[in-house]
């Protein structure tokens, strides 16, 4: 079973179109909490199902769902093909994030959030030693998953070369960079390379950047959470083209 839940991720879900097979919701909720879940589920024809509190937190295996749960179909996998044609469709140059290794469900929940926020056409990941899009990734995203198509790829490295090859240039963070983020050129298509909590880039995938940058900071700490650290490049990016 795939669920979703929270009041914004199920609500989301319907508008986009997402298939939900039921949702659920707590007895004991304001009517004013529930409203826009049951206006959007009566437009998508979506039974609900109310019951008790602690069914939900059995389900969702927590208790911060906000009395909403649904269950959906598992979260498929997108191709690079189909990244390049959201790229294609908005007539944009392609700006794809390749995430190195995030194990952190949450973080990868805000990365996909801010990517579709700021306007990347896709995010990649490795299928190893890497979060996939769990139920937790789902929720954490506040329904960005559902507008950003995800690849999950088995070697990052030969994909880099892909995207090399298709016109694409490979800019990492890395804090260890003497070339500030402000200081680059990003308006040229672009893959934007995040590095995992803790270790950052591998080697590997550090030697095939073309350029690497840091985000300068003034305080005693000097690294940065990989999902904090995604948003600020991606804003950076979306700044230089509006």
């Amino acid at each position: 079973m795939n669920i979703i839940y929270g009041k914004n991720a199920v609500i989301e879900a319907l508008n986009v179109g997402q298939s939900l097979e039921k949702i659920f919701i707590a007895r004991g909720l304001k009517p004013g909490n529930v409203r826009a879940v049951r206006q959007a589920a009566r437009r998508r024809n979506v039974s609900i199902r109310e019951v008790n509190r602690r069914k939900i937190d059995d389900m969702t295996g927590n208790n911060h769902h906000q009395g909403i749960m649904a269950i959906v179909p598992r979260i498929s996998y997108h191709s690079i093909e189909d990244i390049f044609e959201v790229a294609n469709k908005k007539n944009e140059p392609p700006l794809i994030s390749l995430l190195d290794e995030i194990q952190d469900p949450h973080n990868l929940g805000a990365i996909v959030r801010s990517a579709e926020a700021f306007g990347l056409h896709g995010i990649i990941i490795p299928k190893n030693r890497s979060v996939g899009l769990t139920d937790t990734v789902a929720k954490t995203s506040a329904g960005a998953i559902h507008h950003l198509p995800v690849a999950r790829v088995t070697n990052l490295s030969q994909i880099i070369e892909e995207l090399k090859s298709r016109g694409l240039w490979i800019v990492g963070a890395d804090q260890h960079s003497e070339q500030r983020i402000q200081d680059v050129d990003l308006t040229m298509p672009l893959g934007i390379v995040i590095g995992s909590e803790g270790k950052g880039i591998r080697r590997l995938i550090r030697e095939k950047c073309d350029f690497l940058v840091q985000i300068p900071m003034c305080g005693k700490i000097n690294s940065l959470n990989a999902s904090v650290a995604a948003a600020l490049i991606f804003w950076e990016v979306h700044r230089k083209k509006i």
